[in-house]
């Protein structure tokens, strides 16, 4: 009887040693090292068909090859379609990703529900009741969606078998686990032969697979570093619990762009698509309000208005606050200083406090004017004038910057009922018969002048 083998691998990074050791020498974790299982037989749960057991791939000159455009499944999900490059490929497998609660289960489901295809869900954390309770509260009237509650892959693949889906989504690919495999479900071994199996039953059928996966306390998705590689999409739902606003972003796309952005809004009937961000991530206050300033910024291909809030106030303490929500902290230590070095703003005493609504997170210099302006306006205590955004990157020697796709911040900004945008001087902008006025500026001190007197 051959001998069983075995190896050590890290819980957090997946790391492989050779013997157990206390410390990963990878992620610096203490205690994740764990022994497992990694001889397995030489079987599989899915089986190829014979035609693709005795298919044997050739080489080919690269003129040889016949390209033709992939056919993709719409999901009916705006947003959904748009991150990942214009719908489900047939053989890809996508990977989704976020904290607990954030509704990855409820965006899968809903998105299931709604598909004209067969679809099978398949769920190893919930219940069927569990899980038509849910469907009932978000589309209650479906007539291809199949739920299937297992976490043996030998018993999912006779169900495929049995039901042929044209998707299959599983809820989650921890929960998963193989006989094949000797170890626990979660574990390093058999996430890998999990997905491996499904990667081999995806790419012999032509047909899509959508895994939930859970993430690790830093953020990163749970298990080895190789299922991110292994998989086709890696898709993250941020968001906080907080807010009702998530956001589903492209880490990784072979099929498609990953600069790419869907915004959906958590209602109790499910997630809500919001094509027009613009709208609900700034405040519709009647009132001026100091501090507040409007910032045309792009996410992948889609403009967007954002609002930005400061405070600024005397320090109480002896060092001075830098807090930032959504903003890069040293990013602004580094606007504070050029507004004390460049315009003369004495703000080395004073708490500065820098918020941006919605819960969202940005970090595109061209939002850098609309910082500045919140920052001063919040200083001086006088309100902005309504109707004026920014959009424009501030430098080290307190120059105005250009920024890319100027021209989209602009007509977005115009498509608002914005009256006024500032930008650089510098940037070269070719639109005509536009509403909207466009504001040139070259440094700091024209945009205080314009705005303060």
């Amino acid at each position: 009887m051959a001998k069983t083998k075995t190896a050590f691998f890290c819980q957090n990074c997946g790391t492989q040693y050779a013997k157990w050791v206390g410390q990963c020498s990878a992620c610096k974790e203490w205690n994740t090292v764990v022994e497992e299982v990694v001889q397995k037989e030489e079987k599989t749960s899915w089986k190829p068909s014979p035609s693709a057991a005795k298919r044997i791939s050739k080489p080919l000159l690269v003129h040889e090859i016949s390209v033709e455009k992939e056919l993709r499944l719409n999901t009916f999900d705006l947003e959904f379609n748009r991150v990942l490059g214009g719908g489900l490929v047939p053989g890809a497998l996508v990977l989704l990703g976020g904290e607990p609660g954030v509704g990855k289960s409820t965006l899968l489901l809903q998105i299931a529900l709604k598909l004209p295809y067969k679809t099978l869900y398949v769920s190893g954390e919930e219940s069927q009741k569990q899980i038509k309770m849910r469907a009932d509260r978000i589309h209650p009237n479906s007539e291809t969606c199949y739920i299937l509650t297992e976490t043996k892959t030998q018993n999912i693949f006779k169900q495929i078998e049995a039901t042929e889906p044209d998707i299959v989504v599983i809820d989650s690919i921890q929960t998963l686990h193989s006989d094949y495999i000797e170890s626990a479900a979660g574990s390093i071994s058999q996430i890998r032969e999990c997905t491996a199996e499904l990667i081999k039953f995806a790419k012999e059928t032509n047909t899509p697979v959508i895994l939930i996966g859970h993430i690790t306390k830093d953020g990163s998705i749970a298990g080895p570093k190789i299922l991110e590689h292994m998989v086709d999409t890696v898709l993250q739902f941020e968001g906080d619990r907080n807010y009702v606003y998530r956001i589903l972003r492209s880490l990784k796309n072979r099929f498609g762009s990953t600069a790419e952005l869907g915004i959906y809004e958590m209602q109790g009937s499910g997630l809500r698509e919001v094509n027009n961000p613009s709208e609900v991530l700034v405040s519709k206050n009647d009132e001026s309000l100091s501090g507040t300033a409007i910032a045309s910024t792009v996410e992948g291909m889609r403009p967007l208005l954002i609002e930005i809030q400061a405070l600024v106030s005397t320090a109480v303490y002896g060092t001075p606050q830098r807090s930032t929500t959504g903003y890069n902290a040293k990013r602004l230590n580094m606007l504070l200083a050029v507004l004390e070095k460049r315009a003369g703003f004495k703000l080395g005493a004073k708490d500065v406090f820098l918020n941006i609504t919605g819960g969202i997170s940005v970090d595109d210099p061209a939002i850098d004017l609309a910082v500045i302006a919140a920052i001063l306006s919040s200083n001086e205590d006088i309100p902005i004038e309504k109707g004026i955004c920014f959009a424009a990157e501030v430098g080290l020697a307190g120059e105005i910057r250009p920024v890319q796709r100027v021209e989209q911040r602009i007509l977005e900004a115009e498509k608002l009922g914005y009256t006024t945008i500032v930008v650089s001087k510098n940037n070269k902008i070719g639109l005509k018969n536009t509403k909207i006025k466009v504001q040139l500026a070259a440094k700091i001190e024209d945009v205080v002048r314009s705005l303060f007197g």
